[in-house]
């Protein structure tokens, strides 16, 4: 039998049983990674939580509210850390990749007892203009002042940057940047607030939509040739337009 090949891809072409025999094969591959997954989203829910001493304050389009505030009526909290600092132009590109997806999944998340917000040490106004620009309506709040962002390896010091003391994602890190993505969980329980679980790094991939369906595809992500992962990642806004930067130079330009 002839065997064609894409050169761009360095895909075979087969016949149509073979390329079932081979789906078939990769199909086993995918259940069993879908029985990992649940298997590790069920130790993910038997984590320990720890309790939540300080009482975190923020500032958002309401006024002032603390981290109780943001629970509303419900038990569960998600909140993503926004990689958006204090005199910065715009947010991050590759964290406003993600939040491009948050407006509608806050609204499904509200269904299941879990509210949904973001926080950054911009300040409000910094965060208002921005916001407005892109179009979100998500609840996104300011903690700049406060120790949270800082508290949950969302943020370092410039003093700790340059001492090499800064810790991401559980290890020490070196992080260009003072600001850091990340997720984090929290659960209220007759008044008393519990850090349950945070993420970062990679472990921010399964919150991006895009990056699923490329997943999928022949070419997949096709980002081994950039300098780094999400070179090609803009603003929303920003894409064909030559002042759209991306994350790293926009990090490098808050130095």
């Amino acid at each position: 039998m002839t065997i064609a090949t894409i050169e761009k891809t360095n895909a075979r072409v087969v016949s149509p049983a073979e390329w079932l025999a081979a789906r078939k094969k990769l199909l086993a591959k995918e259940k069993e990674f879908t029985r990992l997954r649940d298997e590790l989203s069920r130790e993910r829910r038997e984590m320990p939580w720890e309790k939540v001493e300080k009482n975190y304050g923020f500032e958002g389009p309401k006024g002032k509210e603390t981290l109780s505030d943001l629970f509303g009526t419900r038990s569960q909290l998600i909140i993503y850390h926004f990689m958006f600092g204090p005199g910065w132009k715009e947010g991050c590109p590759s964290c406003s990749f993600l939040a491009d997806s948050f407006d509608p999944a806050a609204l499904h998340l509200a269904q299941r007892d879990t509210s949904f917000a973001v926080i950054s040490r911009a300040t409000l106004p910094e965060i208002q203009a921005f916001q407005k620009r892109m179009g979100w309506h998500f609840q996104w709040l300011s903690s700049y002042g406060t120790d949270f962002n800082h508290d949950f390896q969302a943020s370092a010091s410039k003093q700790e940057i340059e001492s090499g003391k800064t810790e991401y994602n559980y290890a020490p890190s070196d992080f260009p940047s003072e600001e850091r993505p990340g997720l984090s969980v929290f659960y209220r329980k007759n008044g008393e607030i519990f850090h349950t679980y945070s993420t970062y790094a990679r472990g921010l991939d399964i919150l991006l939509p895009t990056y699923n369906f490329l997943d999928l595809t022949p070419k997949g992500r096709d980002e081994a040739q950039l300098p780094f992962p999400m070179a090609w990642v803009r603003h929303h806004d920003r894409y064909g337009d030559p002042k759209g930067v991306d994350a790293m130079t926009l990090i490098s330009q808050t130095k």
